[in-house]
């Protein structure tokens, strides 16, 4: 499954359990140990993506609240969501649009955070 992103910053209670997501998901691998604001994630649980051509990471902590929203380019915005809900995520909506020319969706991944997909079929 392919992605483009311009920046994102994923934000939980349990940043372990949300990269594993993630990287089963979109197959981002991390590194942990950037220096980041105490307000977007404890110390050391904040982990950068920047292997698939993007930059963000995904952090947080137990004192922090859950947030996201942004778009992911996907080949087939439908076997995205299944994969999603397959992982534990919760289908929103989609896929809407025009095939062939732009189709959406979003889901909730394990902790609540909305999140968009677009592209093909």
């Amino acid at each position: 499954m392919t992605n483009q992103v311009v920046h994102f910053e994923i934000i939980g209670t349990d940043p372990a359990r949300l990269q594993h997501y993630y990287r089963d998901l979109f197959g981002w691998t991390y590194e942990l140990g950037d220096t980041v604001s105490r307000q977007v994630s404890e110390p050391g649980r904040y982990g950068s993506v920047g292997d698939a051509g993007l930059y963000g990471g995904v952090g947080g902590g137990a004192s922090l609240r859950p947030k996201v929203l942004f778009y992911v380019g996907v080949d087939d915005v439908g076997a995205a969501l299944a994969r999603a809900e397959e992982l534990g995520g919760t289908r929103v909506f989609g896929p809407d649009g025009v095939p062939g020319r732009l189709v959406v969706g979003q889901f909730t991944d394990p902790e609540g955070n909305l999140i968009g997909v677009a592209g093909g079929r």
